[in-house]
């Protein structure tokens, strides 16, 4: 009598345990980040995958220099290309960080993003 009561209560602790388990998976997944997680995610991201601002000012200035060289006959050009790829290529990484700044808080609002 007393072995049985034992095996019931295991197996209604088991059951619940089980429910509970279920439970709290799909709560999980059902749930949605907030506003300033996703704004925290997005700015983590684009900072990770833009690069710098340093890195995008150099390509450029370097493109800049043989456009510059190409095109003109002098030095005077090639600073003046070098200046003005190192301008361009600044502003691009700009606007590359925040494209993707506003793709990965639009992904992770909509729920695409795995936490």
């Amino acid at each position: 009598m007393f072995n049985k009561s034992i095996n019931r209560l295991v197996n209604l602790l088991c059951i619940v345990s089980a429910l509970i388990l279920v439970a709290q998976a799909t709560f999980a997944q059902n749930a949605k980040p907030s506003p300033s997680d996703c704004d925290a995610y997005a700015r983590n991201y684009a900072e990770r995958y833009s690069g710098s601002m340093l890195g995008g000012a150099a390509k450029g200035a370097a493109r800049g220099a043989i456009f510059g060289a190409i095109i003109g006959d002098s030095s005077k050009t090639t600073k003046r290309g070098a200046a003005f790829g190192a301008v361009a290529g600044g502003v691009k990484r700009g606007v590359n960080s925040n494209e993707l700044r506003r793709r990965a808080y639009d992904d992770c609002m909509a729920g695409r993003v795995q936490w």
